[in-house]
């Protein structure tokens, strides 16, 4: 299924590039670049998160300190602060 008509991304394109990429992406523009593409209208943003959480398991809602994306997820903070805003301005 496309979730993105803008870039043309599929569900699957978004699965894969979760599980195939090193630093595993948390949020969409981490998707996009790994993609090589950016956001444009901003309306699949949602759906993309959701996917990305799906993907991810357990891990995208807690990561413990033994788990190997911890170092990760830290690095990742600002930018899911940045995210409403990525959401508010795509409206």
């Amino acid at each position: 299924m496309i979730v993105c008509s803008c870039n043309v991304l599929s569900d699957h394109d978004v699965r894969n590039a979760v599980t195939a990429a090193s630093d595993l992406p948390r949020n969409p523009k981490q998707i996009y670049g790994c993609l090589g593409c950016s956001a444009e209208c901003g309306r699949c943003a949602r759906t993309i998160k959701t996917i990305i959480d799906e993907a991810l398991g357990a891990c995208a809602k807690e990561c413990c300190s033994g788990c190997p994306h911890t170092r990760q997820a830290v690095s990742d903070e600002p930018a899911q602060e940045t995210a409403p805003a990525f959401a508010l301005a795509a409206c």
